[in-house]
């Protein structure tokens, strides 16, 4: 079943794109017609690049990575984080920080420090602090939420990029692009898709469009956890069968055997030594 319908893409005015003398002649292939000095996207081909887009990113989430959203453009901001918190994923929707995948170390390092300040408040040493100490803390604990509070709970470098308008955020895939991280993104007619590897030719501006496509890769991703949680259960259920069919059949399980197995190396060992400390007592006594 699609994802959704050309109808749908219409409604939301995804095929509106920027004004002929700002377009990028690379969009060529994904540009339908101009109307009244402004390009037309073919939501046919947009319809081909989202279903492309949405079975890889569930690919890359069933195996049990994260995706990051990058959307800093005012319009974009809410609706993209929003849709994030939903399927449990880390943004960036303030600023993004030059070095936020090519030097995640030191970003790392920012964000433990962030969690520092946290247990400050809560083991008591914040309330021993002088009352400007305790404001200036507040104050850098405030600008790094707002920095990396999105990607707090992002241990290592995520495995995929969502970007809506790539020509705003061209630092993220320049970085992304240095590390082989896989970008999906919505390109309009004013940006160059050849750096994206699965770019969806869509307006980037309208608030509808933004909704649209960004709620469609949030299913996509919730289906790729759901089918992961589910693998998981199967997987579960197989070895305890096998299990329970070794035990009802007389043989017994793999990690019975091997700590048998265990118990009978260290038993030889044992005698060995208590042999040993035997005929040094019986020497001892002769003496």
């Amino acid at each position: 079943m699609a994802r959704t319908t050309y109808q749908e893409l219409l409604d939301a005015g995804v095929h509106f794109g920027h004004l002929t003398r700002k377009w990028d002649p690379k969009m060529a292939k994904y540009i339908f017609m101009e109307r009244n000095g402004i390009h037309i996207i073919d939501l046919n081909k947009t319809l081909v690049k989202l279903e492309e887009a949405a079975s890889a990113i569930k690919q890359v989430v069933k195996s049990g990575r994260k995706v990051l959203f990058v959307a800093t453009k005012k319009q974009a901001k809410d609706i993209v984080a929003a849709q994030a918190k939903a399927v449990n994923m880390p943004y960036v929707t303030e600023r993004w920080l030059g070095g936020m995948l090519t030097n995640f170390a030191t970003v790392r390092k920012s964000i433990k420090k962030m969690s520092n300040i946290d247990k400050m408040t809560k083991d008591g040493t914040y309330d021993v602090l002088s009352k400007k100490e305790k404001l200036m803390i507040q104050r850098e604990r405030i600008k790094l939420e707002n920095l990396l509070g999105g990607i707090a709970d992002l241990n290592r470098l995520p495995a995929a990029l969502f970007i809506v308008d790539v020509k705003k955020e061209h630092i993220a895939v320049s970085e992304a692009l240095k590390l082989n991280i896989p970008t999906f993104a919505m390109v309009d007619t004013n940006s160059d898709p050849t750096h994206i590897d699965f770019p969806i030719p869509a307006n980037d501006d309208a608030t509808k469009s933004i909704s649209l496509i960004t709620e469609l890769i949030g299913k996509a991703i919730q289906e790729g956890l759901e089918e992961r949680k589910r693998d998981k259960e199967e997987e579960a259920e197989r070895e305890a069968a096998a299990a329970k069919a070794k035990i009802d059949s007389g043989e017994e399980p793999e990690a019975t055997v091997e700590a048998k197995d265990a118990d009978a190396g260290k038993r030889p060992r044992k005698a060995k030594a208590e042999a040993t400390a035997e005929a040094e007592d019986n020497t001892q006594d002769g003496e």
